[in-house]
């Protein structure tokens, strides 16, 4: 993997169609891995804590094997894992370290948003005297602030798109230093990574759609059978219903996981001159 951290002259950003494409091209010439190696995930969520990192390094997994196609050097299951689970300790930091951040910005944004709406109110006098104007201009501030809340929640959130990605596929970064590597990476890319996302999600929607079809028919043949107090019948329903989210969960996360690896790959690509091989071969 060659790089040039000085180029001088960063190469145009692909476009968001690109982007999704790419992702789309690289999800289905791969599916079956991808897929076995989401589902295998998924059934490390059973285990708390451990299971739970290996959860997380499993799905960056996917992403560092589909960058791998991008930069055409591509590497087997067996490598790319031996690789994540060298650095689970770190994974299990990062997640640690993203929880407190989250609950952080949940917090801070809450108290904003509080004191945004509290402090006009209380100028205002109160809701008290049921004022029609002073009313409708508390709902105004109320909508306004709920929107400042969202965007800079929105803004924040994706500038940590990418904390998991750098953690499986570049040497020199631990489970700290990823943050601000995707905080440096998505600097200027706000908009075109939300973009992306909302495309990626009314294109996963289908999938959601069917699988939420499927379970309720799952419930509807299983409600009176389990109110006949037959515990095998309870047990068949859970493992049904588990088995279900699973695979759809494993059907999703490949997705979402290629599609990152093609955002990492083109900011690299634009920012430390990575090489133009996605633009040049058919994945």
């Amino acid at each position: 993997m060659s790089e040039n951290f000085g180029s001088p002259h960063p190469i145009q950003p692909l476009s968001v169609g690109s982007v999704v494409s790419a992702g789309m091209r690289l999800y289905r010439s791969h599916f079956k891995k991808y897929f076995f190696i989401a589902l295998k995930a998924y059934a490390w969520l059973l285990v708390p804590i451990y299971g739970w990192v290996k959860f997380y390094a499993l799905s960056a997994l996917i992403s560092r094997l589909a960058f791998g196609e991008l930069v055409n050097q591509p590497e087997s299951v067996s490598s790319g894992e031996r690789f994540v689970n060298s650095r689970l300790w770190e994974f299990f930091m990062n997640m640690i370290l993203m929880f407190a951040i989250s609950i952080g910005i949940t917090l801070g944004f809450l108290l904003i948003g509080g004191l945004l709406i509290g402090i006009p109110t209380a100028l205002l006098g109160g809701l008290q005297d049921a004022n029609p104007a002073n009313t409708g201009i508390f709902i105004l501030i109320t909508l306004l602030v709920m929107i400042i809340v969202f965007t800079g929640i929105m803004w924040i959130g994706t500038r940590f798109y990418l904390v998991d990605v750098p953690l499986a596929i570049e040497d020199d970064v631990n489970g700290s230093s990823t943050i601000n590597r995707s905080w440096e990476l998505t600097k200027g890319n706000i908009s075109r990574i939300v973009l992306i996302s909302l495309i990626g999600v009314l294109i996963t929607i289908p999938i959601q759609f069917i699988i939420q079809i499927i379970t309720t028919i799952i419930q509807l043949i299983f409600t009176p059978l389990m109110q006949e107090r037959n515990p095998i019948f309870s047990i068949i329903f859970l493992v049904l219903i588990v088995g279900l989210s699973f695979s759809g969960g494993a059907l999703i996360v490949p997705f979402w996981q290629t599609v990152k690896a093609v955002v990492y790959y083109d900011l690299r690509s634009r920012r430390e001159g990575l090489g133009l091989q996605l633009r040049d071969h058919d994945i």
